[in-house]
């Protein structure tokens, strides 16, 4: 599914109307009456419900007058609240405004709080209030007499629908405003936008709805839209489907180099992850000092023990053994609870200035990479990193707010620069590719947010490439199967799950995935 900007939606309504002819306040007619729609649906009769519509100046506005008057025609006891003037609404919103006024709807006129105890007992007896006050063209504080509405609509306690998005959320980002609209419902116009995905503009848009308004497909190709939520039918389709003849070198050699002193469970749990996910053969290299713990913990999993520095890390010495290791397998995953000892640091550079293999870098080999990310664009192999906002903070050198802030656009950015496919871990998982193709993961939840959770993803990802997956389905539909996972475990309550309750999940999401149907 599609994932638009504010800009691209834009285009994507002068195209329609320019191009096709649809006039403007025929969208807005089909916009208006799919909300109003979506809250009979939810209120199961508009008949004498108390409704209030807060509506602004511009074409978010507008959309609210269609609702007002969809929901009066069915007996509904409307009133709109705008905030500004008559006179500052122009186009095809003052149209709708000029509508309602004909048809006697009280239209209550908020331009500053002289009329805040009307309003305040307005909302005391609402059934519901209607959020149609800031589009998706929003981009900054919200002040003044707009910031007053939205604090008082936040605290009415009453069921909210946003028209779109909740006022005071950036559509590309999902940041706030200072403030920003709570939203019970949102019903997103056309097509979904990235803002009431991410958080924390997820968080204000509570449970989303997709109204479509028959915009033609073209319409909607010429954009080249780039950002798509990840969804179970993409996975599905990527996903291989074992024979009755396999056997394990059919399902891919998985090579994990991983581990510490001290950081044992790092390394098994990616090479857990890489067995849960259908690797055929894994086989986990680690310090010698821990490959005796690392045998014990993991049957199923080879286990070869490298050279060691003093301090329990992999020694440089170990660089050729590394490369031999890959040279025999389908990918390498490399990073888990390596440490970040000097030596071992220069290892992780080194292997990727020699290896061919696909490779997956997380955790320790992604620290080793902080001041010389720009060797990614110079390796052979086809790296997948999968870094939290805390690392990606340290590979681009910036904070970790500036990461957040702009999780699609950093990802993006990161994955041009280093011809790498970026893997941003986190709530609402993002991955990029060199291109700028970017998918926004739809699984996972709070309960994942526990230590070797990263490390199971890791082996997961892995395990796909070495079953015959690009690098780049293989990021994809492994984040999702990952979340998914979560989502499975969670089923029995979010507090309390570990990285090994999500491993063992994993067996049941795939075979929910390749069984569904989607």
């Amino acid at each position: 599914m599609k994932l638009v900007t504010a800009a691209q939606m834009r285009g994507i309504d002068h195209q329609a109307i320019h191009q096709y002819g649809i006039p403007g306040v025929v969208l807005m007619e089909t916009a208006g009456n799919a909300v109003a729609r979506r809250i009979v649906e939810v209120l199961s009769t508009a008949a004498d419900k108390k409704i209030c519509v807060f509506a602004g100046k511009g074409n978010n506005g507008g959309d609210g007058y269609v609702i007002a008057r969809f929901l009066q025609s069915q007996g509904a006891r409307v009133k709109v609240f705008l905030v500004g003037s008559r006179q500052e609404v122009s186009g095809d919103a003052r149209v709708n405004l000029d509508v309602i006024e004909r048809m006697g709807m009280e239209i209550c006129e908020i331009k500053d709080t002289t009329k805040w105890d009307i309003i305040g007992v307005a909302v005391s007896f609402a059934d519901c209030l209607v959020d149609a006050l800031l589009g998706t063209g929003f981009n900054g504080e919200l002040q003044g007499v707009m910031l007053k509405t939205v604090e008082l609509i936040n605290r009415s306690g009453k069921p909210v629908f946003a028209v779109d998005i909740p006022s005071g959320v950036h559509a590309d980002t999902g940041q706030i405003g200072g403030s920003a609209i709570k939203a019970t419902y949102t019903v997103s116009l056309g097509m979904l936008k990235p803002g009431i995905l991410l958080y924390p503009g997820a968080e204000y848009a509570g449970e989303v709805t997709l109204a479509e308004l028959g915009i033609p497909s073209a319409v909607i190709a010429e954009q080249e839209i780039r950002c798509n939520l990840l969804t179970a039918a993409t996975v599905q389709r990527l996903l291989p489907q074992r024979t009755a003849n396999s056997h394990k070198g059919m399902w891919g050699r998985i090579v994990v180099v991983a581990g510490s002193r001290g950081f044992s469970g790092a390394a098994a749990l990616a090479a857990t992850g890489a067995l849960r996910a259908g690797a055929g053969l894994v086989t986990l290299a680690a310090p010698a000092g821990i490959q005796g713990i690392l045998a014990t913990k993991l049957t199923e999993v080879m286990t070869r023990a490298l050279p060691e520095t003093p301090g329990g890390g992999l020694d440089l010495t170990a660089v050729e053994e590394v490369r031999q290791l890959a040279g025999g397998a389908d990918v390498l995953a490399l990073g888990p609870g390596l440490g970040t000892q000097a030596e071992t640091r220069e290892l992780v550079r080194e292997v990727l200035r020699t290896v061919s293999c696909p490779l997956v870098l997380d955790a320790d080999a992604l620290n080793a990479l902080v001041g010389y990310t720009e060797e990614l664009a110079q390796i052979e192999a086809l790296a997948v990193l999968t870094p939290h906002p805390g690392e990606m903070a340290r590979l681009l050198r910036v904070s970790i707010d500036d990461v957040q802030k702009d999780r699609i656009g950093v990802t993006q950015r990161a994955a041009s620069a280093w011809n790498c496919i970026v893997v941003l871990k986190g709530a609402r998982t993002v991955v990029a590719f060199p291109d700028g193709e970017v998918f926004l993961n739809s699984t996972g939840n709070a309960g994942m947010a526990s230590g070797g959770t990263g490390d199971v993803l890791t082996g997961v990802i892995a395990a796909l490439i070495g079953q015959g997956l690009s690098s780049h389905d293989a990021a994809v539909c492994g984040v999702y199967l990952h979340g998914l996972a979560g989502d499975i475990v969670a089923q029995n309550g979010m507090t309390g799950l570990t990285a090994g309750d999500l491993a063992a999940a994993l067996p049941a999401a795939l075979h929910g995935m390749k069984n569904s149907d989607c």
